[in-house]
């Protein structure tokens, strides 16, 4: 494939979106299989590191993601630009390329990823998943015994058992909402940190469904969060912004006066 081809495959994926150049590089890279470079919007591909078109598009839809991100995100993408939304706009940009011929997955065909899947489902996410559920069973019973006898939960699970009394807690709502055993103990956790049964229901169909965590997470964001205009989403990334300015320069404050004090004894 040229360039020209690689940019019209994405364009399939997206047409409504700003405009921006691929360039085949003709090298081959040991650190890195393609860039994004947001100032001049341009999808750079190391060519020489795929060894099939299809390897290559794979990249190309992950770069193609950055340029979506970059240029439709409200606030400005910062110097780490992997975030959740990233990670959803790339999730949903390779099913439709799968959806369309633009990629080819083969995890749900070829025989061998499908034996692994399904091991890995069973003996370990779905058993996983079941032994931290009986785990919250017997917290949740260590909580009636701790008040049967008037002790406190939270230092019999810090010393006692040598636990986070917040990971303590998440193991008991698994247990408590009965969540799924089968989607892991990680997307377990996501699903007990929902109090709402609706949301949390709709959380559990998305994952059951094959939505990634990251698509999960966006869709339980509240509907203000999702709703807002550009104008208030930037108003509140300044407000949040000058927060942490206002913050570390009270630490820097505190820590130049610790200093003096220091140098003052010396």
């Amino acid at each position: 494939m040229n360039q020209d081809q690689v940019k019209q495959q994405l364009l399939r994926l997206d047409p409504e979106v700003e405009d921006f150049s691929v360039i085949l590089s003709g090298k081959r890279s040991r650190k890195v299989n393609g860039l994004y470079y947001p100032e001049t919007r341009e999808i750079i591909l190391h060519n020489r590191n795929f060894e099939s078109d299809n390897e290559l598009m794979y990249t190309a839809v992950h770069e193609f993601a950055h340029h979506v991100h970059f240029t439709r995100s409200p606030v400005p993408v910062g110097s780490r630009p992997h975030t959740v939304e990233f990670r959803r706009i790339l999730h949903e940009l390779l099913e439709r390329a799968e959806s369309l011929g633009v990629y080819h997955n083969i995890f749900d065909t070829n025989p061998e990823f499908v034996a692994l899947t399904e091991r890995i489902r069973t003996q370990y996410l779905s058993a996983g998943g079941h032994i931290m559920k009986e785990f919250g069973r017997a917290l949740a019973e260590a909580q009636q015994l701790c008040e049967k006898h008037q002790m406190r939960f939270d230092d019999y699970v810090e010393r006692v058992l040598q636990l986070h009394t917040r990971n303590a807690a998440s193991l008991i709502r698994m247990h408590t909402y009965d969540v799924p055993e089968q989607v892991g103990y990680e997307n377990m956790k996501v699903l007990a940190g929902v109090a709402d049964p609706e949301k949390r229901q709709q959380a559990t169909e998305a994952f059951t469904s094959g939505r990634s965590r990251d698509e999960v997470t966006t869709l339980l964001r509240s509907p203000a969060d999702n709703d807002q205009d550009p104008l208030t989403r930037l108003e509140r990334e300044r407000q949040r912004i000058q927060r942490t300015i206002s913050s570390l320069q009270q630490k820097l404050e505190d820590l130049d006066r610790r200093v003096e004090q220091l140098q003052t004894l010396a």
